[in-house]
Order: structure tokens, then C-alpha cells, then sequence
């Protein structure tokens, strides 16, 4: 379910130049089976919603739980508007914001969304320890869909390579292969029906 970046960086993407000054963490992939014509990331995003994420099962739900936890401890997560002004919803230009279909900046309980175009969307979420980035893009394919899921990592602080070194390998083993699986499910009983 790891994607090959190169892959990733061929689409047609907003993504690629407003976040030129951001490491590409990893990609990754679901094959989403018929769907029908002209399904757009929209529909995606209903698959792909926090609630699905933060519970697709009960391992992925402590690990939520733990972080929670955590992050209180250290406040890591508290008063996250002192962070506003580092947004890249505020880089975006007039265009970017007219094609737009939800307000940027708006918020997602885990991140704040960025952009949603037609077949690409952006968010970020900005703490204490990171400044992370969420990017989607939906493309057609022979027998449905592929929804490509980039993160990208912006440090902040020394501290930012060392928190990902510590959730990566639940993030890659646990986290993101269990959430794929379920935006398969929800997407399968959602349009799976329809068939392109």
C-alpha cells in the first residue's frame, strides 16, 4: 500500500508547488473498486472522514486514545491558533481559493482543511511537534479508482524528527494500512455498485 513517490509527484497536482519548501514523508495507496463515472475527491473524503480514521478498529482507536492523552500531558496540542499565522491556507492565491469547494482554513477536528478541488485536497495540522501535511488525489483507472495519500513533515523544532522516528512505525505497521482498508470498505459500500 506504500506508493512509489515518483508516482505520486507525475500527477497534476497543486500540492507539488505549494508545498515546494516541505519534505515528502511517504505515499501511500488504496485501489478503490468501481465507484461509477465522474466521482470526484468529494466522494472520496466521505470515506475518509475522522471518524473513520481516528476508530477503524480498536488498536487504532488506543493509539488515537494514547496520543490524546499524551499530548495533553505536554500541551502539545493546547492554544493551537498561536500557530494561525503559519498556515498555508493564507498562501493560497485568489484562483486557489475560488476553486475551492470548502472555505481554507476551515477546520476538520484533526487538521484544518487547506484546499478541495475536484480531484485533490490538502490539509495540515500544526502542534507542537510538527507541522504535518495531508494530501489526496483521486484518478480514474480501468476498474474504479486510486486514491493516492501523501504526508508530508515539516520540522519544527529539533524534537520533529524524533516524534515521527517514535509514530512511524505505528503510523506505517498499524495506523495507515487499518485506515485504508476501512476508506476500501466505506467506499465499496458507499459506490462499490456502480460499476465504471
Amino acid at each position: 500500500m506504500l506508493a512509489d513517490p515518483r508516482e505520486y509527484h507525475q500527477l497534476d497536482l497543486r500540492a507539488h508547488s505549494l508545498l515546494a519548501d516541505v519534505e515528502l514523508h511517504d505515499v501511500w495507496l488504496a485501489e478503490l473498486e468501481g465507484g461509477g463515472p465522474d466521482r470526484t475527491i468529494t466522494d472520496a473524503l466521505f470515506c475518509f472522514t475522522p471518524q473513520i480514521t481516528t476508530t477503524a478498529n480498536a488498536a487504532v482507536r488506543r493509539l488515537f486514545a494514547i496520543r490524546r492523552v499524551v499530548g495533553r500531558m505536554f500541551g502539545w496540542d493546547a492554544q493551537a491558533n498561536r500557530w494561525d499565522e503559519e498556515l498555508y491556507c493564507h498562501r493560497l492565491t485568489d484562483e486557489d481559493r475560488a476553486r475551492s469547494k470548502v472555505t481554507p482554513g476551515t477546520p476538520d477536528q484533526l487538521f484544518t482543511s487547506v484546499y478541495v478541488f475536484e480531484h485533490e485536497a490538502l490539509s495540515e495540522v500544526r502542534n507542537a511537534t510538527v507541522h504535518a501535511f495531508s494530501s489526496l488525489a483521486l484518478r480514474e483507472t480501468m476498474t474504479g479508482y486510486r486514491l493516492y495519500w501523501a504526508i508530508y513533515v515539516k520540522p519544527i523544532s529539533p524534537w520533529t524528527s524524533t516524534y515521527m522516528r517514535v509514530i512511524d512505525p505505528f503510523r506505517r505497521t498499524i495506523i495507515y494500512p487499518t485506515v485504508i482498508n476501512r476508506i476500501k470498505q466505506e467506499w465499496q459500500t458507499r459506490y462499490g455498485d456502480n460499476p465504471l
